[in-house]
């Protein structure tokens, strides 16, 4: 995801990983929560459960903290050589909590319907169902999250492996 702009970011990583508290275990009760609450999802359909992943943690932390400074709200940047399915959240700081974060994307579950993607949106659009399809990923079998603060919103970054959404595949 960080193809073309990694350059950029290669320091910021470095602060990531050496100095910047992130979610980096699952002993950790906000990373607990959060994987929790995407296996009680997954449970729903009997989608096998995800485990906590400190590299895809320290991954999501470089652009959770870049969405927070710079105060923009985009995904990261495709990096073909190593994929990684992404969702993104924000919210009114200190307001949600990991569930609610979550649950947001859980919601979307209302828009699906069984079948090859991106074809699964009853309202035809991939985005009304793209961050449900990536929780729900049956071949998704790790997560690792960061939560950043910045001055108008939180913002949270999940990053997930074996990446999800892919075209014609069916996604559980």
């Amino acid at each position: 995801m960080f193809s073309g702009v990694f350059g950029r970011y290669q320091l910021l990583a470095l602060l990531a990983l050496v100095g910047a508290p992130a979610l980096t275990g699952a002993n950790d009760g906000f990373a607990s929560r959060l994987v929790s609450r995407h296996n009680d999802e997954r449970a729903r359909f009997d989608v096998p459960p995800l485990t906590w992943d400190p590299a895809l943690a320290r991954s999501a932390r470089v652009w959770a903290d870049h969405l927070a400074t710079s105060g923009t709200f985009q995904h990261a940047p495709e990096n073909d050589a190593a994929p990684e399915g992404e969702n993104l959240w924000a919210g009114t700081p200190g307001r949600f909590t990991p569930e609610a974060m979550v649950d947001a994307w859980a919601r979307e579950q209302r828009f699906f319907r069984v079948g090859h993607f991106p074809a699964n949106s009853t309202t035809g659009r991939v985005a009304d169902v793209g961050h449900y399809t990536q929780l729900m990923w049956r071949a998704t079998h790790s997560v690792g999250c960061a939560l950043a603060h910045g001055r108008r919103q939180d913002v949270l970054v999940c990053r997930y492996s074996k990446a999800g959404n892919y075209e014609g595949d069916v996604p559980f």
